[in-house]
């Protein structure tokens, strides 16, 4: 059996979307120590780019990884359709339940490809540009089980509640 290279294909988006960084968990004045300018009652939006990263072998037959047009569909699936124009907290039911920090928007984008992708595999790297300034890159993974958790009852004039069904 003859090994194959291995080659990455990084894809790049943008799109805008608002959001609130406000932890369910904690009290006003807590998040508003923690999360300062971005814990604005209206929320602040930005020009996010993504890059998704998929990694495999090259197949000898067609000479790719993953034909781009596929990856072109999964992303506007995943990213574009779901979040482009949106307040994530608002409207996405994930960050209902999850705090909208661009650590959590690159899990989620992760998570949306994962179940889209026939070979998620091939899926190396979501990575996130916040601002210019600010980057997030997420390769799965995680160092323990993440659980959900109903926080319904820590705030009760809080509208971000955590709701059992998020996933």
């Amino acid at each position: 059996m003859t090994s194959l290279p291995i080659v990455s294909i990084t894809r790049r988006e943008t799109f805008s979307s608002c959001h609130r960084l406000h932890s369910p968990f904690l009290g006003d004045e807590e998040n508003k120590k923690l999360y300062g300018k971005c814990n604005n009652p209206n929320g602040h939006g930005h020009n996010y780019v993504v890059l998704v990263t998929v990694k495999g072998p090259v197949d000898p037959q067609t000479g790719m990884v993953m034909n781009v047009h596929d990856l072109k569909q999964y992303m506007k699936d995943a990213i574009m359709d779901p979040l482009d124009h949106k307040n994530l907290d608002q409207d996405v039911p994930y960050f209902k339940a999850v705090v909208s920090t661009t650590e959590n928007l690159a899990i989620f984008i992760w998570d949306q490809l994962q179940k889209l992708m026939p070979k998620p595999q091939l899926l190396h790297e979501v990575k996130i540009l916040e601002t210019e300034k600010n980057h997030v890159v997420y390769r799965g993974g995680t160092t323990f089980p993440r659980k959900k958790v109903d926080s319904s009852h820590l705030h009760p004039g809080n509208h971000n509640h955590v709701s059992s069904d998020s996933d």
